[in-house]
């Protein structure tokens, strides 16, 4: 299964910053953000994706995912 699907991820216009900002609660600090709804999705599907492997290689736990799946 692919563990970027396990995380919610955020993407929300800022008014303030006059783009888009995204996160991903409980994973990673921080966020990124751009004028492009679709690029913010796929940088931080990519951002999951990097802390997951350095989560594995490190033989470090994850947090619990954070997204649920429903069928």
């Amino acid at each position: 299964m692919n563990k970027v699907r396990l995380y919610m991820k955020i993407v929300e216009w800022s008014d303030e910053d006059q783009c888009f900002i995204g996160r991903v609660p409980g994973l990673a600090l921080g966020g990124v953000h751009g004028k492009s709804e679709r690029r913010v999705f796929d940088r931080l599907c990519k951002l999951v994706d990097e802390w997951v492997n350095i989560h594995e290689a490190d033989g470090a736990p994850l947090v619990p995912p954070s997204a649920e799946r429903r069928t």
